[in-house]
């Protein structure tokens, strides 16, 4: 199995320290990990960042053919801590992955992969939206992660117009209905199912609910599935949310029914988040 990953590949840089991240290069990373093939769509800056982003994705065993190298410095996300170690983020913008171009990008792929984050920048909602009309994919995977303020209602609903399945969670729920004029409920199945029948193009619903597990709603069997989280001692809830989303699709991609899927998801998830890195050392002959 072979996926399409678009967005951000960007560094979180501490004054003495940088790690590099971004929820599309993550969720990439983990398929591969469970045993597929991902290519990454985004974009790197000429500089030494640029360089060591793409030595990153090699080792990570990602395709970087459909990389590009704008004028402008590789992504990151400036990390202060305060006398308390308390840190704050300042995300630049008008980086390199606010301009991906998908132009030549094409071949036979089981799915595509995108956030929102990267839905920041007009150019590449006009980018991925050329994609998306040229080429044609069976599952589309999208993660509403919401990046205050790297968000509209606009990207929002781009998002849930082209997905077949979308991840959202419990934390992000309340900001993504209220975008999009749709009363929070208690009740996610209430929820998944109002969803689903404001965007037909929706095969799955699933909310992430943190130690409380994950939801997963069929929209066309409209059935409703649930999974406790795999308890663990957290050190780092870093890339957990990537891979249960890449974790998830490769099990769906391969036939699994919902229910396993979320049941593996979560089980690699905990394993995540018991580890302080988001793209830990690890097989999926582990969890099997």
């Amino acid at each position: 199995m072979k996926i399409l990953s678009f967005g951000e590949v960007l560094f979180d840089v501490y004054p003495d320290k940088k790690f590099i991240g971004g929820a599309p290069m993550n969720f990439a990373a983990h398929f591969v990990k469970q045993g597929g093939e991902a290519a990454m769509i985004s974009a790197l800056g000429k500089d030494t960042l640029g360089e060591d982003a793409k030595k990153c994705l090699l080792e990570l065993c990602l395709d970087t053919s459909f990389v590009t190298y704008p004028d402008k410095e590789t992504g990151k996300c400036l990390v202060t801590l305060d006398e308390n170690q308390i840190p704050s983020y300042n995300l630049l913008s008008d980086v390199a992955y606010d301009y991906i171009s998908c132009d030549g990008v094409k071949g036979d792929f089981d799915a595509l992969y995108f956030g929102t984050l990267a839905l920041r920048s007009e150019y590449n909602r006009k980018s991925l939206c050329a994609l998306l009309e040229r080429e044609k994919y069976s599952e589309i995977f999208v993660d509403l992660n919401i990046r205050p303020p790297f968000y509209s209602k606009e990207s929002i609903l781009f998002a849930l117009e082209n997905a077949s399945i979308v991840k959202i969670s419990d934390e992000e729920m309340p900001t993504v209905l209220s975008e999009i004029g749709l009363d929070m409920s208690e009740d996610y199945a209430a929820v998944a199912k109002a969803l689903a029948a404001r965007f037909e193009n929706l095969k799955i619903v699933i909310v992430t609910l943190g130690s409380k597990g994950a939801f997963a709603y069929d929209c066309k069997a409209k059935e409703s599935f649930a999974c406790d989280a795999v308890k663990v001692k957290a050190v780092s809830t870093v890339g957990a949310g990537d891979s249960f989303s890449a974790s998830f699709l490769y099990k769906y991609l391969a036939g699994e029914g919902i229910e396993k899927c979320l049941e593996h998801a979560a089980k690699v998830a905990a394993f995540v988040v018991s580890r302080y890195e988001a793209v830990p050392s690890y097989s999926a002959a582990d969890f099997n």
